[in-house]
C-alpha cells in the first residue's frame, strides 16, 4: 500500500529581536484594574499581571514600531544605556511571545 502524506506542519517560534514588530492579538487585551491600581493583560482563561517596566513597553506595542525602535525611544526617555534596555526589552516580549500574548504584527 502506497500512503502519501502531506509533511506534518511543526509550529516554528518566533525568536524576537530588534527588528520584530509585535503587536497584541484582538483576544487578549491590555487594562488597567482600577480595583488593584495595576495593570493586567487579559487573555482566554489567564491572567497576567506585568511589571512597570513591562507596561511602558507594551503600550508602545502598535504594530507600526520595531523592537529596536521602542528600547531606543526608552534608553532616551529614561537616561539608560540602549544595550542593557534592548536586551532586557527582547527577553520579556520573547517570554510573552513564548506564551501566546504577543503576535508579529506587519507593518504598513
Amino acid at each position: 500500500m502506497d500512503e502519501t502524506s502531506e509533511p506534518s506542519r511543526v509550529p516554528t517560534r518566533l525568536m524576537v529581536d530588534g527588528d520584530t514588530v509585535l503587536a497584541l492579538p484582538r483576544h487578549i487585551k491590555l487594562r488597567h484594574d482600577a480595583g488593584r491600581g495595576r495593570w493586567i493583560i487579559l487573555a482566554p482563561e489567564r491572567v497576567f499581571n506585568p511589571d512597570e517596566t513591562a507596561v511602558e513597553v507594551l503600550q508602545r506595542l502598535d504594530g507600526q514600531r520595531s523592537v529596536s525602535e521602542i528600547a531606543e525611544a526608552l534608553s532616551q526617555e529614561y537616561q539608560a544605556p540602549l544595550d542593557v534596555v534592548t536586551t532586557d526589552i527582547v527577553a520579556m516580549l520573547q517570554d510573552l511571545t513564548d506564551k501566546g500574548v504577543l503576535i508579529q504584527a506587519k507593518r504598513g
